[in-house]
Protein backbone atom coordinates (compact mmCIF):
# COMPACT_ATOMS: atom_id res chain seq x y z
CA UNK A 1 0.00 0.00 0.00
CA UNK A 2 0.90 3.34 -0.85
CA UNK A 3 1.91 6.04 1.98
CA UNK A 4 2.24 9.07 -0.08
CA UNK A 5 -0.64 11.08 2.00
CA UNK A 6 2.01 11.25 4.93
CA UNK A 7 4.27 13.45 2.30
CA UNK A 8 4.05 16.94 0.63
CA UNK A 9 6.38 19.14 0.03
CA UNK A 10 5.82 23.01 -2.06
CA UNK A 11 9.15 23.97 -3.23
CA UNK A 12 7.99 26.91 -4.90
CA UNK A 13 7.10 28.31 -1.40
CA UNK A 14 9.11 31.31 -1.03
CA UNK A 15 9.79 30.08 3.08
CA UNK A 16 10.69 26.35 1.29
CA UNK A 17 12.63 25.12 3.34
CA UNK A 18 11.21 27.07 6.46
CA UNK A 19 14.45 25.92 8.87
CA UNK A 20 17.67 25.86 8.94
CA UNK A 21 19.86 23.02 8.55
CA UNK A 22 16.84 21.13 6.97
CA UNK A 23 16.94 18.83 4.24
CA UNK A 24 15.72 19.91 1.30
CA UNK A 25 15.22 16.25 -0.09
CA UNK A 26 13.23 14.53 2.60
CA UNK A 27 11.67 17.99 4.06
CA UNK A 28 7.93 17.30 4.95
CA UNK A 29 5.25 20.76 4.23
CA UNK A 30 2.71 18.65 5.27
CA UNK A 31 2.57 19.71 8.63
CA UNK A 32 3.25 23.61 8.14
CA UNK A 33 1.77 24.53 10.56
CA UNK A 34 2.60 21.68 13.62
CA UNK A 35 -0.38 20.77 15.62
CA UNK A 36 1.60 19.64 18.54
CA UNK A 37 2.28 23.28 19.18
CA UNK A 38 -1.12 23.42 21.54
CA UNK A 39 0.88 20.64 23.64
CA UNK A 40 3.45 23.10 24.97
CA UNK A 41 6.27 20.77 26.36
CA UNK A 42 4.38 17.53 25.66
CA UNK A 43 5.10 17.86 22.13
CA UNK A 44 8.58 16.09 21.82
CA UNK A 45 9.80 18.91 19.54
CA UNK A 46 13.06 20.67 20.06
CA UNK A 47 11.91 23.98 21.23
CA UNK A 48 12.18 26.51 23.59
CA UNK A 49 10.29 29.35 25.20
CA UNK A 50 11.41 33.35 24.70
CA UNK A 51 10.64 35.71 26.94
CA UNK A 52 6.77 36.50 27.43
CA UNK A 53 6.10 32.63 27.24
CA UNK A 54 5.96 32.43 23.10
CA UNK A 55 7.22 28.66 22.34
CA UNK A 56 10.23 28.85 19.48
CA UNK A 57 10.15 26.06 17.31
CA UNK A 58 12.70 26.98 14.64
CA UNK A 59 15.13 24.66 16.04
CA UNK A 60 12.59 21.63 15.50
CA UNK A 61 12.83 19.86 12.46
CA UNK A 62 10.22 17.25 13.79
CA UNK A 63 6.76 17.39 11.85
CA UNK A 64 9.46 17.52 8.71
CA UNK A 65 11.18 14.90 8.91
CA UNK A 66 11.06 11.30 7.56
CA UNK A 67 8.23 9.35 10.94
CA UNK A 68 7.01 13.13 11.63
CA UNK A 69 3.75 12.09 10.35
CA UNK A 70 3.80 9.26 12.16
CA UNK A 71 4.77 10.50 15.42
CA UNK A 72 2.43 13.88 14.92
CA UNK A 73 -0.50 11.00 14.59
CA UNK A 74 0.47 9.06 17.50
CA UNK A 75 0.29 12.15 19.48
CA UNK A 76 -3.16 13.18 18.24
CA UNK A 77 -4.97 11.52 21.59
CA UNK A 78 -3.28 14.12 23.35
CA UNK A 79 -4.64 17.00 21.42
CA UNK A 80 -8.10 15.17 21.69
CA UNK A 81 -7.70 15.25 25.78
CA UNK A 82 -6.59 18.57 25.69
CA UNK A 83 -9.78 19.79 23.28
CA UNK A 84 -12.36 18.49 25.87
CA UNK A 85 -10.66 20.23 28.48
CA UNK A 86 -10.76 23.63 27.00
CA UNK A 87 -14.46 22.65 25.83
CA UNK A 88 -15.07 21.63 29.33
CA UNK A 89 -14.47 25.24 30.58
Amino acid sequence: MSENFKFFQHRQCEFFPCHNKANEQTFNCLFCYCPLYALGADCGGNFQYLEGGIKDCTNCLLPHSPGGYDYIIGKYGQIMELAKKKEAK
